[in-house]
């Protein structure tokens, strides 16, 4: 997402200076090429939490759960296909004044994507999975709070704060960290 940020401005550039930049193109590329391990990560956590969960889930909340999840994942890959064809395209395109025209629309869409729509299923996610943690009495009351916080900047702030999605990936770490040594503590006590 940093390196995205780097690459697609918010607000709008010259559209020559950036077509005749290429470091922002390379730095879209390498975060393109990431791209699907971070997807990837992404899932492998979900299939962890509900790992961590068991059969103890909220049907209703895990639908929620399980869709955010699987809609964040894929408007990111969407995210991901639209700016490989963004970037062909800018190289394919011979006239300046076409490719100064993609460029708006390609940067409008990309940046669409990242920083409104997956957002918002980030959102979802973050809250059902948070109440999900909060029900069965995994989460300590600061990841809770943590949680709920985050799924309101995600709803509310995204569109307006510049690196709010920001807060999805940090509140993904720092609930994976926590699950990870709440579970290598109480695996110990099971065997021992």
């Amino acid at each position: 997402m940093a390196l995205v940020h780097r690459a697609v401005p918010d607000h709008p550039v010259d559209a020559a200076t950036w077509l005749a930049n290429t470091e922002d193109r390379r730095a879209l590329r390498a975060a393109l090429v990431l791209l699907p391990f971070g997807g990837i990560f992404f899932l492998w956590f979900m299939g962890a939490m509900r790992d961590f969960v068991g059969g103890r889930e909220d049907r209703f909340f895990m639908t929620g759960f399980l869709g955010a999840g699987y809609l964040y994942v894929a408007m990111i890959f969407v995210f991901g296909a639209t700016a490989t064809a963004f970037l062909a395209t800018i190289d394919d395109v011979e006239h300046t004044s076409q490719k100064i025209e993609f460029f708006h629309y390609g940067r409008h869409l990309t940046s669409s994507l990242l920083r409104e729509y997956a957002p918002r299923m980030a959102c979802v996610f973050a809250l059902t999975t948070t109440t999900i943690g909060t029900r069965l009495g995994i989460l300590p009351r600061w990841l809770s709070w943590l949680g709920y916080v985050a799924g309101l900047v995600l709803l509310t702030l995204v569109s307006s704060v510049v690196w709010a999605e920001m807060v999805f990936p940090v509140w993904v770490l720092v609930l994976g960290g926590y699950l990870t040594v709440a579970h290598i503590r109480h695996e110990p006590a099971e065997n021992g």
